[in-house]
């Protein structure tokens, strides 16, 4: 049997990312109306971005998600935030 040659992996074939960065923003609707939150993931250091949009309150646990944890992962395909692991009762 011959061997297979190594599959180079490509970025697009990359499905879950590290988040390096994040841009939180807010955008007025119109005046005395709710504004909109939007937060740009840098992932990879650049190499791709993501942009979600977030209700005030998912905002101030994500904030606090992201500043806790040490390690934060964005899976592509499947649109979901990982926030690293956590030890057992921490």
């Amino acid at each position: 049997m011959e061997a297979s040659a190594e599959h180079e992996i490509t970025p697009g074939e990359i499905k879950v990312r590290e988040v390096t960065d994040y841009q939180p923003t807010w955008t007025e609707n119109a005046p005395g109306a709710a504004g909109v939150f939007t937060v740009q993931l840098v992932l990879d250091h650049g190499s791709e971005e993501y942009v979600i949009r977030p209700t005030a309150d998912d905002l101030d646990v994500l904030k606090s998600l992201l500043r806790e944890s040490e390690n934060v992962y964005f899976d592509l395909e499947r649109k979901v935030l990982m926030f690293g692991n956590r030890k057992i009762g921490s």
